[in-house]
């Protein structure tokens, strides 16, 4: 073990209460304002000490030559010995790799110009096809910024399930739908068999030329023209962009020709705001380093297993969700980015929901239960509704009373039932204007953050090969070239038999 994790490991910190006690200025210490965001760590257990315990790891991490490192463009995906160049999409790169992304996002541009022209015929409806990044990201975009202005009804189907399929067709008329297929390899299994089975439904409900009406988002596009989609409908990304990190390149597509061009732009700068403040601030006024340090403060030194993030805002509902993905598939990982088994915990699991339902679902645990659990406020400090401001006002009081009651608790030797521990650990962001370049600016928030993890445990953020064995044996099954264990062999039995009820 390092000298800077024995520092770590050793960490005593005094209950919340006390921190602020002891500190007037705790608030604006811990607290960093960037891109229209507020960040306030105040009300984590992170001290001085364990900034300097954090910054000495960074330090022996080489966090700084390795940030570097990503916007140069090196290769920091060392297992699949490629760079990670999302944020060259939003203008921090190297300089090919930012000039590559703007000359296919004037691609992209150019094909939502001609669809708003007609070219592709009649367009209301915009059926979107993908899984994981490729989905999570545009249904987050369209729900959270399109609610009243969206230019074009948008579907997000993912599920191989042929009820969300059905769901969509039920709704849209197919001679005046686009269906959009995004996938990066173009070789994704549910993608593929949803997208023919949408081609089937628009040949059936009267559409002479299916493909016709297909655009495919990929970082494969001879494989989307040898499907059938024609070259001039196939918008590119870069190899280098990872999946769940994607939809600031064509991934985007939906959202972009949904909500227009200006827009996407918007949340592309807020993004790049939030790059260069990760890029140049130091690390104890970095919003993302600061919030990694809190994340390996309850991973490292309390064992937490989980970490909650709650959305006080409807048009965030799909946040942690989204975060899931970007967080669990990052940094799910079981070894180092050297190949040696990790000895330390790694990603927190990550789950989460929407205030105020979810204080009347999963907040007793929160609140009274026998998990730690370091909790993540969203909220958004101007209302997205037109109704009298009271909705709005009781939403964000409930929001901070929530963090308030976590730390501060309340004794009640009387009545066990009825005691609050307190000292347990939140975070709030509270964002101004819930718009393209702040949405922007969050996502990129969350990006670097789970980068700075990954970096400080010495682990790959940017592959994710986990997903793939249970994939490849369901394919075998399929072929029926696989022996499995005798209660899967059981189910399969049980599922496909001629007739349920004689199993």
């Amino acid at each position: 073990m390092s000298t800077e994790w024995q520092v770590i490991d050793a960490l005593e910190v005094p209950a919340l209460a006390a921190l602020f006690a002891d500190d007037p200025g705790r608030v604006a210490r811990y607290s960093v304002d960037v891109a229209g965001l507020h960040f306030d760590w105040s009300k984590t257990h992170l001290t001085a000490d364990a900034l300097a315990a954090f910054e000495a790891l960074a330090k022996a991490q080489g966090l700084a030559a390795k940030r570097e490192a990503l916007f140069a463009g090196a290769p920091v995906n060392v297992t699949e010995g490629r760079a990670a160049e999302h944020g060259a999409e939003r203008g921090e790169g190297s300089e090919e790799a930012v000039a590559r992304a703007a000359q296919l996002h004037a691609r992209m541009r150019a094909l939502i110009e001609a669809i708003e022209a007609g070219a592709l015929g009649p367009v209301r409806h915009i059926l979107h096809i993908g899984i994981g990044g490729s989905a999570l990201g545009p249904d987050l975009l369209v729900d959270a910024l399109g609610r009243d202005d969206a230019r074009y009804e948008v579907a997000i189907v993912s599920n191989i399930d042929g009820c969300a399929l059905e769901e969509a067709f039920a709704r849209f008329d197919p001679e005046a739908t686009l269906v959009v297929v995004a996938s990066k390899t173009f070789t994704t299994t549910e993608t593929l068999l949803n997208a023919t089975s949408a081609l089937q439904w628009l040949r059936e409900g009267g559409v002479g030329d299916p493909h016709g009406r297909v655009i495919a988002l990929t970082a494969a596009p001879d494989r989307a023209v040898e499907w059938g989609v024609d070259e001039t409908r196939v918008l590119p990304f870069a190899e280098s962009v990872g999946g769940r990190y994607s939809l600031w390149s064509s991934i985007g597509f939906p959202a972009a020709l949904a909500l227009g061009w200006e827009t996407f732009e918007e949340l592309l700068d807020g993004a790049g705001e939030m790059d260069r403040h990760f890029q140049l601030a130091a690390f104890h006024e970095n919003a993302p380093v600061l919030a990694a340090f809190a994340d390996l403060f309850y991973t490292q030194v309390k064992r937490c297993a989980t970490r909650a993030i709650f959305a006080y805002d409807e048009r965030l509902r799909l946040l942690p969700s989204y975060l899931q993905q970007l967080e669990m598939e990052s940094n799910g990982k079981g070894v180092t980015a050297s190949g040696d088994r990790v000895t330390r915990p790694t990603a927190p699991i990550t789950w989460g929901g929407v205030g105020t339902d979810a204080q009347h679902a999963v907040f007793q645990l929160l609140h009274q239960g026998t998990h730690l659990i370091p909790v993540e406020f969203v909220a958004v400090a101007e209302p997205g509704d037109a109704l009298d401001e009271d909705h709005h006002r009781q939403l964000l009081l409930n929001c901070f009373a929530q963090g308030a009651a976590l730390m501060q608790g309340r004794a009640n030797p009387a009545e066990p039932a009825r005691d609050y521990p307190g000292n347990r650990p939140s975070a709030t962001i509270l964002i101004d204007v819930l718009e393209p370049r702040t949405l922007g600016a969050l996502i990129a928030f969350y990006e670097q953050r789970v980068f700075v993890n990954a970096v400080m445990l010495g682990i790959n953020p940017f592959d994710q090969f986990g997903v793939e064995l249970g994939k490849e044996m369901a394919k075998a099954a399929g072929a029926g070239g696989l022996d499995f264990d005798p209660s899967t062999t059981d189910l399969i039995a049980r599922a496909f038999a001629p007739s349920l009820g004689d199993a």
